[in-house]
């Protein structure tokens, strides 16, 4: 006897002996009734989209359960997600290979080799420029062809395009008032221009070693105090009246200083060849006498803490101990060049002995209690300069004696003879 139908309408019958309720993730919605009220909802299936129609007709009683359905991506999963992820990924390689502009290794250099640095400088400079970079550094002793290499490369980075500059003219950035002053024909081309870059180079040669002089006399009279080329450098970049109102590198020439020695050893490579100024070996044979009867020495030549100011910096000579009054003489023939009475020095003579093996030598000798000799006076070895004394910057009775070879203190000890 057949049992009515539970829902209003057509008797409907469903293939196959009734089925248990499947898992809610596969239920298997029952096939479209027309008759059906409109209210009556279909079995919901999670996993089916929200759109998608309902079967026609219920699969076999074997089918296999249809596999759950998946959302597809979206347009900015398939357009803008795989761009987004190869610029992401190009960011951190270039960022840790120190390639990406602004990184700490692209702004410090970290990721190239100091031989690439010095090809890049040098690769700037026409081959037929160094000879005469070469050329001018030899018009003094504290120049190297690398140092005026690193001041052009300063002022105009080689660039020999006078269009392209603004402001002072030519690669050495001379005004006219400089160029007046310091400015040949340094080619033979008949022309004097500092827009011409051998006649610029030759200038700034000739300018640099009149600024080396200037300090060097101030430095021997022991009104400034320092490297040479550092104080040649300030001179340049802020006179030499300020060096010497400062007594040393002034605050404000400071950062020209440093820029120019960190550009200069890119350009090394041009001072090949030269020896580096002030750091020739002494004479293989003593060729000073000892100044003073006394050769005990209390304060070598070298760094050390300065017992009064308290400054850790060189000793630019021998202390040379010994009671007041004691006599003090010339360690070699030569002209007196300075003698007078400085701040730290105190009374200080300085003699210049000329040329020797091959280098422009002075001695000095300084804290005197009293000088015997005058400016300009010439004097043979063993001619009494002086008396041991202890003015100026000074703990005790003792004579300071320095040697100065094209324009760089050397120890003392080298050049004196037995004692």
């Amino acid at each position: 006897m057949n049992e009515p139908s539970p829902i209003p309408g057509p008797a409907q019958s469903f293939p196959g002996p009734a089925q248990p309720a499947p898992e809610p993730e596969h239920f298997a919605p029952a096939p479209y009734d027309a008759s059906a009220p409109e209210t009556a909802p279909a079995p919901y299936d999670a996993s089916a989209p929200e759109t998608a129609p309902a079967p026609e007709t219920a699969p076999p009683e074997d089918a296999p359960k249809p596999p759950k359905k998946r959302r597809r991506p979206g347009p900015f999963t398939l357009l803008a997600l795989p761009g987004l992820t190869v610029l992401v990924g190009s960011v951190v390689f270039l960022t840790v290979a120190g390639k990406l502009p602004g990184t700490e290794a692209d702004e410090e250099g970290a990721a190239r080799t100091p031989a690439a640095e010095e090809s890049d400088a040098t690769a700037l400079v026409d081959d037929s420029f160094v000879p005469w970079l070469k050329q001018a550094a030899g018009a003094c002793t504290v120049l190297r062809p690398s140092v005026l290499a690193a001041q052009i490369d300063a002022e105009s980075g080689w660039n020999t395009d006078s269009a392209a500059l603004t402001g002072p003219t030519g690669i050495a950035g001379f005004d006219a008032a400089a160029w007046k002053k310091w400015g040949k024909d340094a080619d033979g081309n008949g022309t004097s221009s500092p827009k011409e870059p051998v006649d610029a180079i030759m200038a700034l040669g000739r300018q640099d070693c009149a600024l080396a002089d200037e300090v060097t006399k101030a430095r021997t009279s022991g009104t400034v105090n320092g490297d040479l080329l550092d104080l040649t450098l300030a001179a340049y970049t802020t006179g030499t009246a300020e060096v010497t109102k400062a007594g040393k590198v002034p605050a404000k020439g400071t950062a020209y200083v440093k820029k120019i020695e960190k550009l200069a050893k890119h350009y090394k490579t041009f001072d090949k060849g030269d020896a580096t100024p002030g750091q020739g070996a002494a004479p293989t044979s003593a060729v000073l006498a000892w100044p003073s009867a006394t050769h005990t020495v209390s304060s070598p030549y070298g760094t050390r803490e300065h017992p009064l100011t308290h400054v850790t910096k060189l000793h630019t000579g021998v202390d040379f101990p010994a009671a007041q009054g004691t006599p003090v003489t010339a360690a070699r023939e030569g002209t007196v060049v300075f003698a007078a009475l400085t701040k730290a020095y105190g009374n200080r003579i300085v003699v210049d002995h000329g040329t020797i093996s091959g280098a422009h030598v002075q001695t000095t000798y300084s804290h005197l209690s009293a000088m015997h000799v005058t400016t300009g006076q010439h004097v043979t070895t063993g001619t009494l300069l002086g008396d041991v004394g202890s003015t100026g910057l000074s703990t005790g009775p003792h004579l300071h004696f320095e040697v100065i070879r094209d324009g760089y203190y050397n120890d003392p000890m080298p050049w004196l003879g037995a004692g």
